[in-house]
């Protein structure tokens, strides 16, 4: 029989798609900040830098962690809660708040029915904000609004968006398509944004004379269906 995988690999599994979401908005800063900790072996790290596309840099970069056991899944267990990790993606706060799993199997069972009950009231909320207007712009819509901007996609950045320079200049280093730029310096704001990251919000920053983006291209984030 197979030893049941250590809380700390089990933790991370059970978050991966989550994080991987999260993390490829930048995913050569979590790299560089790994492989600072040693988390990665020398292959390891060439394997995952050698990835062009974000998320998948992200999965491989989680992948090679966890095969290296629980010491190295522990190690970014705590970078994730780093300061550093923090202020760069707000939405990783849930790491702080996760607990290894080292319950019995009578009360994994009544976790999984609460998680359950939990998972239920937050689809339940998230539908009312969707009903209310007020929904939370998703990686379909910033996609679409990505292929609307032109060449001013930085001063957008910076005068709307808010978002710092040396980020954008990073975003143009990771990405050279023009449309997957746009849509990593969407994606970073909605991550800093969190909950007000909502469609009705990217609609207001976006619809100012100055950018002359055409109305029809960006007034799809103002339905409500």
């Amino acid at each position: 029989m197979d030893e049941e995988p250590a809380g700390e690999i089990q933790l991370l599994r059970s978050q991966k798609a989550k994080l991987i979401e999260i993390l490829s908005a930048d995913a050569d800063f979590v790299l560089q900040h790994a492989d600072s900790r040693c988390l990665l072996s020398l292959s390891g790290y060439q394997q995952v830098k050698a990835c062009r596309i974000p998320s998948e840099k992200v999965r491989d970069l989680l992948d090679n962690i966890i095969q290296r056991g629980p010491k190295a899944a522990q190690g970014l267990l705590e970078l994730l809660k780093d300061e550093a990790l923090q202020e760069t993606f707000p939405m990783l706060q849930f790491v702080k708040d996760l607990q290894i799993n080292k319950l019995s199997s009578g009360e994994k069972e009544t976790s999984r029915k609460r998680k359950s009950t939990s998972d239920l009231q937050e689809t339940i909320s998230s539908q009312k904000i969707c009903n209310s207007g007020s929904h939370l712009v998703t990686e379909k819509q910033l996609m679409t609004v990505a292929r609307a901007i032109g060449r001013s996609w930085k001063e957008i950045g910076r005068c709307s968006l808010d978002i710092p320079s040396v980020r954008l200049e990073q975003i143009e280093e990771d990405h050279s398509l023009h449309t997957e730029r746009v849509f990593a310096m969407l994606r970073f704001w909605r991550n800093r944004q969190r909950e007000k990251a909502t469609a009705t919000h990217l609609h207001s920053l976006l619809s100012q004379e100055v950018w002359e983006l055409p109305p029809e291209s960006i007034d799809f984030l103002l339905e409500t269906d």
